[in-house]
C-alpha cells in the first residue's frame, strides 16, 4: 500500500506517532504543522489522504478542511480528522466540514490503518 500520506499535526510527538504507523504499512509520508501548511503541502503533493489535527494554533483543523474541500485543486482528497474531541458533535461538526473520517486520540495503529482503507 504505498499511498501518500499528508500528516497535520502541531504536536510533534502525535505528528511522529502517525507518521510511523502509516509508513510501518508502507505509505509514503509528508507532514506539516499547520493548516497553512497543510494547503500548501496537499495541493504540491497531491496526497491519497489527509490525517488532520482539529486543535492547532492560527487555523484549525476545521477551517483547514472546510478551505481543502473549497479548492478545486485539493477537494477531492479525503480527510480524516485526527484529534482529542472526540464528542458526538465534534464528529458531526468535522463531516460538516468535509471530513470523511474522524479518529480520536489516543488510536491504535491498526485504528488508524483501518481509517486508510476505508477512505483510499
Amino acid at each position: 500500500m504505498s499511498k501518500k500520506v499528508l500528516v497535520v499535526d502541531d504536536s510533534p510527538v502525535d505528528q511522529a506517532n502517525i507518521r510511523n504507523a502509516l509508513s510501518d504499512a508502507g505509505c509514503l509520508v509528508i507532514t506539516a504543522a499547520n493548516g497553512t501548511e497543510a494547503i500548501a503541502k496537499a495541493k504540491a503533493e497531491k496526497p491519497a489522504v489527509i490525517f488532520l489535527d482539529v486543535v492547532m494554533p492560527e487555523m484549525d483543523g476545521y477551517e483547514t478542511c472546510r478551505l481543502l474541500n473549497q479548492d478545486p485543486a485539493t477537494k477531492d482528497i479525503p480527510v480524516v480528522f485526527v484529534t482529542s474531541k472526540g464528542e458526538k458533535a465534534d464528529k458531526v461538526w468535522g463531516q460538516m466540514q468535509g471530513a470523511k473520517g474522524h479518529l480520536a486520540k489516543p488510536f491504535t495503529s491498526d485504528q488508524l490503518i483501518d481509517q486508510l482503507k476505508a477512505v483510499v
